[in-house]
């Protein structure tokens, strides 16, 4: 899977793009993504592109800016995954989410095979 400085620049919506700053956050970005997962799975690209986008709007890493009485914040600086990018990956790679484990045997009775304790039962019979 590999992440175009041109699907880039069409994430972003710029007119052009710096093809070698660009170039090196994608790879930056696929190498981060990686870490979690790899082989890298389909679907991923979003991710990379999510990274690599953050990371070359904000060179300079501002996190907040101030114009007259109005403040914006911004998100972490830098080449980073978010948690639900980690989660994404996670689930595009087939891992994670909830599942059960049944430790019965599939040739299991339903009836017991010890003799239950007098009162175990509720209602006291067996």
């Amino acid at each position: 899977m590999e992440v175009t400085t041109e699907e880039l620049r069409l994430y972003l919506g710029l007119a052009d793009i710096d093809e070698e700053r660009a170039e090196l956050l994608l790879q930056q970005a696929a190498a981060l993504a990686r870490s979690i997962v790899d082989p890298l799975p389909d679907g991923a690209k979003a991710v990379v592109l999510s990274m690599a986008g953050r990371a070359y709007v904000n060179p300079q890493g501002v996190q907040s800016e101030t114009i007259g009485p109005y403040t914006v914040q911004r998100p972490q600086a830098g080449l980073y995954m978010t948690r639900d990018e980690r989660r994404t990956l996670n689930r595009l790679a087939g891992r994670g989410g909830a599942y059960t484990v049944d430790p019965t045997p599939p040739d299991a009775s339903p009836v017991p095979s010890w003799p239950p304790l007098p009162g175990w039962f509720p209602g006291g019979v067996w």
